[in-house]
């Protein structure tokens, strides 16, 4: 089964009606853009930008701006911590101590890096994620892209759960967008359900 399907299903979209619905899944190392109805993709396109990518941009932008060195884990606990599509809007800035290797001395050192600064970092990766859901949206045919208006996009995978993105993708697309229950179980939930459920043998057999 292809897995935007599998996570289509996951998130409890009925995909085998007459309906168009869209995916965006976007897992550890790739973002998969979806279109599905009658059970079957209608459209879909990948971009090489996941959470991994967030890691790595974290990283190189603590690198270039601190001189400082961290680890892919603590790169993953500031994404945790502090990862957003978009700088905070209220006012209420949120920091983290970070500690790493000083590049010039080469001896542990500390800083505190600001959400603003993290979000920064990710803008690119964001820009790549919303310019291939609207390379979809343009590519679709009226009828489905009718439907889209009305349904919105879903998101899943971890990558979905980035603060903001659901925000900053629905300003730059005119839709609504909703982040699915249990993001990043939709796959696997998903690929289950589909085994299990006569009603997806068609999905099963085409995927």
């Amino acid at each position: 089964i292809e897995e935007s399907l599998a996570a289509a299903i996951g998130a409890g979209l009925p995909i085998t009606q007459p309906t168009g619905f869209m995916v965006l899944d976007i897992g550890g190392g790739t973002t998969e853009v979806a279109v599905l109805s009658l059970g079957a993709l209608a459209y879909s396109s990948s971009v090489r930008v996941g959470g991994d990518k967030f890691d790595e941009a974290i990283a190189s932008h603590i690198r270039r701006r601190h001189n400082l060195m961290i680890g892919e884990a603590t790169a993953e606990r500031i994404k945790h911590e502090l990862g957003a599509a978009s700088r905070p809007t209220d006012g209420e800035e949120v920091h983290l101590h970070v500690r790493g290797r000083d590049l010039m001395d080469g001896i542990p050192k500390e800083i505190v890096i600001s959400q603003s600064e993290v979000a920064d970092a990710l803008t690119d990766l964001v820009a790549q994620i919303i310019d291939a859901v609207m390379k979809t949206l343009e590519q679709m045919v009226p009828e489905l892209a009718a439907d889209i208006v009305e349904q919105g996009i879903v998101m899943t995978g971890g990558g979905s759960l980035l603060l903001r993105l659901d925000e900053v993708l629905s300003r730059a697309t005119g839709l609504p967008v909703i982040v699915a229950e249990a993001p990043l179980m939709c796959v696997a939930l998903g690929a289950g359900r589909a085994l299990e459920d006569d009603a997806f043998i068609g999905v099963l057999s085409t995927g």
